[in-house]
């Protein structure tokens, strides 16, 4: 069944979801889109994706003043699991004190295009997500 708003076919349908999210994973004990989504679901990695996305690369004080909140240990570990997963390389300059830039890969950078098609979902739907959050208060009130 296809489903549209306006002119607007919609994408996330029950057959999208069917043909798209295998249910193989049950067998193995893996998803690969849980994996991935575990590894950067968190608020940290998407704020270090986005700030390598707005520059072509950036030292660890620059990341570090750039996310709000984020502890030296916590900037670390994260930078550390991005790049295991290949979303960002490392580069050490032998020199002293020594000189480590951070930037993202391409697999880095197509993650990013992801991450503003999502944020141009939310900004597009924020004002129904509002009024759904605002209903079901009234409704439960």
């Amino acid at each position: 069944m296809k489903v549209t708003i306006g002119n607007k076919e919609l994408e996330g349908t029950q057959e999208n979801a069917m043909d798209h999210f295998s249910d193989n994973h049950s067998t193995n004990h893996y998803c690969p889109v849980t994996d991935v989504i575990d590894r950067i679901s968190d608020k940290w990695s998407v704020h270090a994706i986005i700030l390598l996305g707005k520059n072509e690369k950036l030292r660890f004080g620059e990341l570090k003043k750039g996310i709000h909140g984020i502890s030296q240990r916590m900037l670390t570990v994260t930078l550390k699991h991005l790049e295991q997963d290949g979303l960002l390389t490392r580069t050490v300059f032998p020199q002293i004190p020594p000189k480590v830039e951070y930037q993202l890969t391409e697999l880095g950078r197509s993650l990013l295009g992801q991450l503003i098609k999502l944020s141009e979902w939310a900004s597009e739907n924020m004002v129904h997500i509002l009024r759904a959050r605002e209903e079901h208060i009234l409704k439960n009130d």
